[in-house]
């Protein structure tokens, strides 16, 4: 109770002083050279707005009766914008106290104009100065040509694909990318859709990852098409590098039917990194290491070199050791009955 009339009373006091001071003969003098003061600003900014200036506005654009089978593929702009020269106290209006009505375009009206409209600016200012006063002078149209495509029912079913760069952290890769959805439905008029095979994304950058990742890709817009939906949900599921060594047998290929080859050791170690989730799957059958007599007739020396022909597609930086083996080439004999 104490708390609430100390500050009444504060209070009171506060609106005394102030209630003095407005009162006091130098307070009614200050007020006095505030209102000309007031004043003489008013008359500065009448004479200052009655000259032209210039300003731009923004007038919203429309599309109306757009049949229902009609697909518009490349949208109008929502606005234009309107260089407009007048006095300034016209153009002040119009900047805070007038509201456009929306430049409407009728879509009926260019039906025969083909998939592809272009709409010259100029042959709308007509329509555009009827919302301005007789003495504004529209100086400049931005853009000069309006342009939409449309398409009626073609439509196209492509799959999404990743453009850009997606790096691991060291010791770690990519191991699979999932896309939801993993193709969209593309319209647009068959001139475009005949050049369209996939919905590449947008430019990707991402660098430094170690854990699944999932992102929402935007699909790179194409002049003329519309794909629904705009976007897909990637998820780039990650795995961690360990490396396998596996002996692979070594297989003589192209030898002529009496020679037979033997190698010294008769298989090589293979050297591989593969995903840690994959690494019991991957055994020797995955890989073939052979030996070619093509070789043999080329260079003739005391060592062979094995070649790796096959291996799994998910695997990288393979080694075979040893790099070279010993060989012998053993004539076939052939016994007559």
């Amino acid at each position: 109770m104490f708390d609430k009339q100390n500050i009444q009373v504060r209070c009171l006091k506060t609106l005394e002083k102030i209630r003095n001071f407005l009162l006091s003969p130098k307070s009614r003098e200050f007020l006095i050279f505030l209102f000309f003061v007031f004043v003489s600003f008013s008359f500065w900014l009448l004479q200052v707005l009655n000259d032209d200036y210039e300003t731009e506005l923004a007038i919203p654009l429309r599309m109306k009766n757009v049949p229902e089978d009609v697909v518009i593929t490349e949208e109008l702009p929502r606005e234009i914008k309107i260089g407009l020269k007048d006095r300034g106290t016209v153009l002040v209006n119009y900047m805070w106290g007038q509201t456009f009505y929306p430049l409407t375009i009728d879509f009926n009206e260019y039906l025969d104009k083909g998939n592809q409209v272009r709409i010259p600016v100029s042959t709308l200012a007509k329509r555009i100065s009827s919302q301005f006063s007789q003495s504004t002078k529209l100086s400049t149209i931005k853009p000069d040509t309006l342009e939409f495509i449309y398409t009626k029912g073609d439509a196209r079913k492509v799959p999404v694909k990743i453009r850009g760069s997606i790096k691991a952290e060291r010791q770690y890769y990519i191991a699979d990318t999932l896309y939801s959805p993993d193709s969209v439905i593309v319209y647009a008029p068959s001139s475009i859709l005949d050049t369209i095979t996939a919905a590449y994304t947008q430019l990707l950058d991402i660098n430094h990852v170690s854990d699944t990742l999932h992102h929402r890709a935007n699909i790179q817009p194409v002049k003329g098409a519309r794909f629904t939906p705009p976007h897909s949900d990637v998820t780039f599921l990650v795995d961690v590098f360990a490396e396998k060594t596996i002996e692979v047998p070594v297989v003589g290929v192209n030898f002529p039917e009496d020679r037979v080859l033997r190698t010294f050791p008769s298989k090589v170690n293979v050297t591989f990194q593969i995903g840690l989730s994959r690494f019991k799957e991957i055994t020797a059958d995955d890989f073939m290491v052979v030996v070619d007599y093509k070789d043999f007739k080329e260079n003739e020396t005391e060592k062979c070199t094995p070649v790796l022909v096959k291996h799994p597609h998910n695997v990288n930086h393979i080694r075979i050791s040893p790099k070279e083996i010993d060989y012998i080439l053993e004539q076939q004999i052939e016994f007559n009955d």
